[in-house]
């Protein structure tokens, strides 16, 4: 079971795009946290079960994205 926060982590990665302005606004405004802190929960989100039970499709596909950016990151090195 995951958390009301948690919720809303998900809810916003899901609809961000919805928000007026940049990302980083819409986390500082809908959960009043900085956006390094919401990426680094998010992080540790994804990476639960009570997650993916959640909203499968969404932590597949940012699973998916994180992934590919450290490929990348890799690649460059």
């Amino acid at each position: 079971m995951i958390t009301e926060p948690e919720k809303k982590m998900l809810d916003l990665e899901r609809q961000w795009w919805k928000y007026a302005g940049a990302k980083d606004e819409a986390i500082s405004d809908a959960l009043q946290m900085s956006a390094v802190a919401y990426y680094q929960a998010l992080n540790r989100l994804i990476d639960t079960e009570a997650a993916l039970a959640h909203d499968p499709m969404l932590v597949k596909r940012l699973r998916r994205q994180r992934d590919a950016r450290h490929r990348a990151r890799a690649t460059r090195r």
